[in-house]
């Protein structure tokens, strides 16, 4: 599932690419994505402006003129795709994982008649699209319910001790990775923060020294900024917006690598699933 590398890679992209762009049309195979009739939401889009392009966890908010936001999903396998005159010999466009495509916009922008396609591909089909009107952007049920933000100012070493203090009986990992606390640290970035800290996953979060947070804190936040300057992490679907695939796998220390031999020390990565999740780390020096 892509995760907030990824998302933000998709982000970036798009705020380059997309920003100025008015919808002229849509298309769909699978109206199940969208959480409103199909009529209502082509109605709402069509000859909207896209103005800007923001991320709130794992969702890509996409703010159309001064009346919608939509919210865009990705979920398990979906990612977009940006296409125009210049891409249409892109090599990755023609890949397997870029084929699945459910939904298009079509944008044009007004210098020099341009045209462009905003694609959704998405082979579970698990996407999801919404629009929110963007005064009640703030009282979105959904919204309300992440965590803040790692890479963002109120994420600091306090306010993380002070949410390992009050999860005692909750395991690091899974706290971690609770979205409702800390939104985007995914099954990947949590399992490599957690080696570049040298702390055991399985450890209780209350158990933990101040210093040892201190470690996880700033392994978090480097783990997931080198992830988002690698375009994130192809480990399976995940695509940037030219159809790419990213760069994180190639770096990745301790996830998928069960068996090997560490990076560290002369341990062995093992692997074990916690809250449903394959983990991955090293028995002997992370403690």
């Amino acid at each position: 599932m892509p995760e907030l590398p990824e998302v933000e890679t998709i982000v970036r992209d798009l705020r380059k690419k997309a920003v100025g762009y008015k919808i002229v049309d849509f298309w769909t195979d699978w109206e199940k994505s969208i959480k409103m009739s199909l009529g209502d939401f082509k109605k709402k889009i069509i000859s909207q402006t896209i103005e800007k392009v923001e991320r709130r966890g794992k969702n890509i908010l996409v703010f159309l003129g001064d009346s919608w936001v939509m919210l865009i999903h990705l979920k398990m396998t979906g990612h977009l795709l940006f296409k125009n005159e210049k891409t249409a010999d892109n090599k990755y466009f023609k890949e397997r994982v870029n084929l699945y495509i459910r939904h298009i916009w079509y944008l044009e922008t007004g210098f020099f008649d341009k045209k462009a396609q905003l694609e959704f591909s998405d082979l579970r089909k698990f996407g999801k699209i919404r629009l929110i009107r963007i005064n009640k952007l703030g009282e979105d049920l959904e919204l309300q319910k992440l965590g803040v933000e790692p890479l963002e100012e109120k994420f600091n070493i306090e306010y993380f001790w002070k949410l390992t203090r009050d999860r005692k009986r909750k395991n690091i990992k899974m706290l971690i990775m609770d979205q409702a606390l800390i939104v985007g640290v995914g099954n990947i970035y949590a399992s490599e923060a957690l080696f570049e800290a040298w702390i055991n996953p399985n450890r209780k979060a209350g158990s933990l020294t101040k210093k040892e947070v201190g470690k996880l804190y700033q392994a978090i936040v480097r783990i997931l900024e080198r992830a988002i300057e690698l375009r994130g992490t192809s480990d399976s679907d995940y695509r940037d917006s030219k159809g790419a695939p990213g760069g994180f796998q190639k770096v990745l220390k301790v996830y998928n690598r069960k068996g090997q031999e560490c990076f560290r020390c002369d341990g062995t990565v093992e692997r074990a699933t916690i809250g449903q999740r394959g983990t991955f780390w090293c028995e002997s020096c992370q403690k």
